[in-house]
């Protein structure tokens, strides 16, 4: 399964309208976005990012990606860097796409219109986070179930990565604040790590 943008995926559950666009009319994809989705598949911290760090991390989310979507990911280049990325999808023309859509059906693989808890457990496992208990899915679908019905549709899910970007634009003073009654022993909390792992899959 690739992402879509190439390979001219089924455009189900796409509301065009709920896209922020670009001066070209393309995607909006801020800096802030950009620069977060770099330090996220610059596992090694070199200030470039290549194909084996793209696969390290999109495998968690497309499992059987084919190498022909990195190399169109990479725009057919060894290495990038944030420039190079920035360059690539700053002022993109991309217009029939909504990548909010897009990063549900991961956490939707059988398209039932909610997420799947267990796919989500699974990820973010794999993603590092350690043990994901019932306790913790049950926070996690808490924190981004905005209609209070007990699961995260596709309208949740825009909600809650809405609500990611405002958080981006908080003071840092005032984030530091709020920091300081979180967790006791420093960890990331579920929210956190949601908020983390959606903005990956939905830059």
């Amino acid at each position: 399964q690739g992402i879509g943008l190439r390979s001219g995926g089924g455009t189900q559950g796409y509301d065009l309208s709920a896209v922020p666009k670009n001066a070209s009319g393309g995607v909006l994809v801020t800096e802030q976005e950009l620069e977060a989705a770099f330090d996220f598949f610059d596992l090694d911290g070199t200030g470039t990012i290549t194909a084996s760090n793209l696969k390290k991390r999109l495998e968690v989310f497309y499992k059987d990606m084919p190498a022909k979507e990195y190399r169109f990911l990479m725009n057919n280049k060894a290495a990038m860097s944030l420039d190079d990325l920035k360059d690539l999808l700053l002022d993109n023309e991309v217009t029939n796409f909504d990548p909010v859509a897009e990063a549900f059906k991961v956490y939707d693989p059988q398209g039932t219109g909610f997420v799947d808890t267990e796919v989500l457990r699974t990820m973010f496992q794999d993603l590092g986070f350690g043990e994901v208990s019932d306790e913790d899915l049950q926070v996690l679908v808490q924190t981004g179930d905005a209609d209070h019905d007990g699961k995260i549709s596709l309208s949740d899910f825009r909600n809650m990565i809405h609500a990611n970007k405002e958080d981006e634009h908080v003071d840092p003073a005032v984030q530091e604040q709020e920091g300081e009654g979180g967790d006791e022993e420093g960890g990331q909390t579920p929210a956190a790590a949601a908020s983390e792992a959606d903005g990956a899959a939905a830059p």
